[in-house]
């Protein structure tokens, strides 16, 4: 089992570096309902992601669905710093829907490595894998954030830094009215959220 940010020691983080951060928020938003019925605190996520660094720039990645308070989360990602990235949900003939960002994230980590020492992908998606290859290649250090049994073990084990989000869940979550966290193998009912 991959230990939080103990996988490579802490020292390798310091003030001066300059630090990237690619927040893949659908991955993350279906990690934290399925384990947790919870929703994720994208300004601790960031706030870890950075490590008091110096922040170049961060992107939230965000599928527009037309549902709920969707305008008021876009709002408050920017307000926390993020440069959201919008793009419209895809329908195809026969109702299959496809959303995601890969190819977009990728391009805008690409672009941006230049001028980061640190890339921080805040996903546990297996397809970055070959972006996480690449940025090494380029002398870029990767770290990645996630809730580590959703999380690819590909993925965990490129990456120069893993921090599990799950050890401390509630230090990344929203406290809602009938916030449990599931526990494997014990009886668990899903909380009436409001």
């Amino acid at each position: 089992m991959i230990q939080n940010t103990t996988k490579n020691s802490p020292q390798a983080k310091h003030k001066e570096q300059r630090v990237g951060v690619f927040v893949d928020v659908q991955n993350m938003y279906y990690s934290a309902k399925n384990l947790y019925t919870a929703k994720v605190d994208f300004s601790r996520v960031l706030k870890e992601a950075v490590s008091g660094r110096r922040l170049i720039r961060a992107f939230a990645y965000v599928i527009k669905a037309d549902v709920g308070a969707e305008k008021e989360f876009h709002e408050a990602l920017s307000a926390q710093g993020f440069e959201v990235r919008i793009k419209e949900l895809q329908v195809f003939y026969g109702g299959a829907k496809k959303g995601d960002w890969d190819v977009g994230l990728c391009m805008d980590a690409v672009r941006l490595m230049p001028k980061i020492d640190v890339m921080v992908l805040v996903s546990g998606d297996g397809d970055y894998a070959d972006l996480i290859e690449y940025a090494r290649s380029q002398g870029v250090r990767t770290e990645a954030m996630a809730f580590e049994k959703t999380a690819s073990g590909k993925l965990i084990e490129m990456v120069d830094s893993f921090t599990n989000m799950g050890e401390e869940p509630r230090k990344f979550l929203i406290a809602q009215r009938g916030f449990a966290q599931r526990t494997p193998g014990a009886d668990y009912q899903t909380p009436t959220i409001a």
